[in-house]
């Protein structure tokens, strides 16, 4: 029990200390980690009787991160980008709730991947700015 009261204190600390990017890459973690159960979910056998409570309230969590996403985009900086990001939170939630609707696991593993493949670009792109950032100004 003390090891996940430390574990659950980690989190806490590590959201009130992100940075604003820093929280995004933690709301996409968040998203994968429940796809990811959801998934395991599926494989169980259909004698376990947790097994669709457990794929619904892990999609539920997935789509109710990808909302706050969707929520956090701003249409002012970006629109073009703001508007493609927005489509795209609304198909993963559609196919989302397909899958729970018909307790089908392939739209839970193309969301997955989709939304993996934008995780990564979003930490790459954190990653550079931190690096960049780093960098010694040369003087001439």
């Amino acid at each position: 029990m003390v090891a996940q009261d430390c574990a659950r204190a980690y989190r806490a600390n590590s959201v009130l200390t992100a940075s604003p990017g820093q929280l995004v890459l933690l709301l996409y973690d968040g998203a994968l980690n429940a796809l990811a159960i959801a998934r395991g979910a599926f494989e169980r056998p259909a004698t376990d009787f947790r097994r669709l409570e457990t794929i619904n309230r892990q999609l539920a969590k997935a789509r109710n991160i990808i909302a706050e996403l969707q929520g956090r985009l701003d249409f002012q900086a970006g629109p073009e980008f703001a508007e493609i990001m927005h489509r795209l939170y609304d198909y993963y939630n559609r196919r989302l709730l397909e899958a729970n609707l018909r307790k089908e696991v392939a739209p839970v593993v193309e969301v997955e991947n989709l939304l993996r493949q934008i995780r990564d670009t979003w930490a790459e792109m954190l990653q550079k700015r931190t690096s960049e950032a780093a960098e010694p100004v040369l003087s001439r």
